[in-house]
This record gives structure tokens, sequence and C-alpha cells, in this order.
């Protein structure tokens, strides 16, 4: 029989990375979308404000954990089942908003985030194992573009629509059905790689030994600190809630600061794979996360110290595309762990990149999420919470500097540094 080349074998899964892509675009619209529309959720599920933001914000406790699951059975089964899984999940948890009641609101979100884990790590896994290593980061800030570009789209389309009286409760239901569909192509586009998975020395030592392995590498931790910190602003603040202090704090319209909120995740749509690209040109992983996350702190410093600098929407694109390096340490620890790991490494750094995004969205919402419409002094309310995600950005290029390159550029001159005294 003859054997396949690496290009043909490669194939489907860059088919099926393809058509994930689609579920991670949906699964972003489906985290950024309620933050502009929490009147008319509201009222589905009887609660204020604060209480939607409440409901919205369980979605990172169930993503973080999840994240652990699907590394671990990506690692053990592939992604032909795992993912359609994973779609099921979000599709119920969408039509569960359409439901009236805090009860069903909850559940839902709980289940959007559970589901959810699986996008990311899954086209992750699949990106992986259709492109060489000297192409993975290109791969992963492509990935992310998409799932930002449904993050914007998911703000700025919905935001219109079912303010100008689409019935809200319709918009999740088709948002379940569009989940639903792209979880049945995807069980039959992506290739079975179960029988191949199982035979690996991490899926036969134990359902927990590949994060014996990932939890035991202090790179992990450094990690998942840094891409933490760096994607806390946008998912904390631009996603839940940027469009509420745009409008109460700098006084802006609900359409105008719906507008400037979406330019964050657009940004990304630029900034992930553009910083990918430089991680892969350089081979060095660490300069390219430097430059943007160096980058997010002056833009943020330049909007809350010069705001007439730059527009307000001008700024937010720009922090959205600087923000973009939050992905490369993605990139770091699936180089810094062993390969047969993969799954669960990226499991591991979603536990623990948005774990520290559920530690630190209770407290920015007690900081700052409280006092907002009731601040004496509304723009240095904004200035305090801008100085909180700044101070973040700060310890994050600090904890870079821990960061062991894993570059190929990096790897070769170790290669040759070994040589030499030999």
């Amino acid at each position: 029989m003859t054997e396949l080349s690496p290009a043909r074998r490669t194939r489907p899964y860059v088919i099926a990375w393809v058509c994930s892509l689609l579920f991670y675009f949906l699964e972003y619209a489906v985290r950024s979308g309620p933050a502009v529309m929490l009147p008319e959720l509201g009222q589905v599920f009887g609660v204020g404000t604060a209480g939607v933001g409440a409901i919205l914000g369980t979605y990172y406790y169930t993503y973080s954990v999840a994240g652990l699951v699907a590394g671990v059975v990506l690692d053990r089964t592939g992604a032909k089942y795992a993912l359609p899984a994973g779609i099921a999940l979000v599709a119920l948890g969408c039509a569960l908003f359409a439901v009236p009641g805090a009860v069903a609101g909850t559940s839902g979100r709980l289940l959007q985030g559970a589901g959810s884990a699986f996008a990311f790590t899954g086209s992750v896994y699949l990106a992986s194992r259709g492109f060489q290593a000297r192409s993975l980061a290109t791969a992963i800030g492509a990935t992310q573009c998409l799932g930002m570009l449904g993050g914007a789209l998911g703000q700025s389309l919905a935001g219109p629509l079912v303010h100008q009286g689409f019935d809200v409760r319709f918009y999740w239901l088709l948002m379940g059905l569009a989940n639903l569909a792209t979880g049945v192509a995807l069980y039959f586009i992506t290739p079975d790689d179960t029988s191949e998975q199982a035979q690996k020395p991490a899926a036969r030592a134990g359902l927990l030994a590949p994060y014996k392995i990932v939890f035991r590498n202090p790179q992990s931790y450094l990690c998942g600190l840094v891409a933490g910190l760096l994607f806390a602003p946008t998912t904390i603040f631009a996603m839940n809630w940027g469009v509420a202090a745009l409008q109460q704090d700098k006084q802006l319209s609900y359409a105008a600061a719906a507008w400037a909120c979406s330019m964050v995740p657009l940004g990304w749509v630029v900034g992930c794979p553009l910083l990918g690209w430089l991680a892969d040109r350089l081979g060095r992983r660490k300069p390219a996360l430097l430059l943007g996350a160096v980058g997010m702190g002056l833009v943020g410093l330049q909007q809350l110290y010069l705001p007439a600098l730059l527009p307000l929407y001008l700024s937010l694109l720009l922090f959205g595309v600087a923000s973009g390096a939050a992905m490369i340490p993605y990139s770091i620890i699936k180089e810094a762990n062993p390969d047969e790991v993969k799954g669960s490494a990226t499991g591991a750094m979603n536990f623990l990149t948005f774990g520290v995004s559920a530690l630190l969205g209770p407290l920015f919402a007690r900081f700052y999420g409280q006092s907002l419409g009731h601040a004496p002094d509304p723009a240095a309310h904004f200035q305090a919470g801008g100085l909180f995600w700044v101070a973040c950005t700060s310890v994050a290029i600090l904890t870079s500097l821990l960061l062991r390159e894993t570059g190929a550029a990096a790897k070769q001159q170790q290669v040759a540094g070994r040589a030499q005294v030999a």
C-alpha cells in the first residue's frame, strides 16, 4: 500500500480546522452578544441590569473548568466527537436564553461556557495536526482572528437588530440552530483519529496523566498568567462593561458606545494573525508578545490622559490590534510541553487564562461596576477603571520576561550551541 504524503495526511485536518473556525466565530458571538442587549435580557430573565451581569459572568466559571475536560478528551479521543459535543452544549445554552426566568438564563450561560471551551481548544488541536510548527502561531492567530470577528459582529449587528424590535428570544433560538448545524457538519468532516490518540503514551498512562505533565511545568503557569492578564481588558471590560461604561462615564449614545466597543474585537481580527505571523517570521515568541503588550499599555494611557490625540474608536481599534499578543502564550505553552499533550496544554491554558478572568471579573465589578452611573465625577471614575486594566497589562509585561523563548530560531540556536560544545 502506498504511503500518503505528509500534505495528503494533513489536508483533512486543515479542512476540519476551517470548519471549526465557524464554531469559534459563533462562540464569540454568543460570548459578546449579550453585552448589547442587557435591558432585553433583563426582561426575559426577570432581573435588573446587575442581575443580568451576574448571569453573564457565570460563563467564565464553566469555560475555565471545561477547558481542562476539553483538553484531556481531545488528547484521548481526537476532535471528531469532542467538538460536536461541545457545540451541542452551546446550542442548548442558546435555546435556554429564550426561556423566561433567571434559572433558565443562568443554566443557559453555564452551558454556553462549558461548550465554548471546546471551540478554541479543538481548533488549536486540529491546527496542530494540520500545520507544520513554523506556521503554528500564524494558524492560531488566524483562529483567534475569526473568533474576534464573531465578537465584533455579535455586538455591532446584534445590538441594533434587537434595539429595533427584533425578538431577543428568537435571536437566541437562531443562534442555537446555527451552532447545531455547524456541529453536524464538523461531525462528518473531522477525521476520526480516536484509535491513534488512544495509543499515545499520555493516553495509556491515565486520565490525568497529561495534566500532570503540563501542570508540573512552571512555564505553563507563566503562560496562563500572561494571557489571562492580556485577555481580561477585552473579555471583561470591552465585552461586558464597555458599552455601559461609555454611556455612563463618557456620556456617549448607545449606538456610539456599541460601535466603539466593537472596535476592540475587530482589532483582534488584524492583531492576532499579524502578531502570530511576526512571531513565526522572527522565529521568536517573546519580542512579538512584548510588542503587543507594551502597545496595549501605551494606547490605554493615551486614551486616559490624552483622549484628544486620537478618536475613541481608533484608540480601541489599536488597543484590539495590540491585544492580539494574548494569543502568543498559547503557542509558547504548546512548545514548552511534549507533543503528546497538545490538547491538554491548550485546555490547561484556557483554564489558567480564564481562571484569571473569573478572579478579575468580580474584583472589577466591585471596584468599578457597583458605582457605575452613581459616581460624582464620571471622568475620574472612567480613568480609575482604565488604570485597573493598565496595571494588569503592566504585570503581564513583567511576567512575560520570565517566559522561556520557544521559537524556532531559539531552538536552532540551542542546537547549534550544543553541537559546538560537543
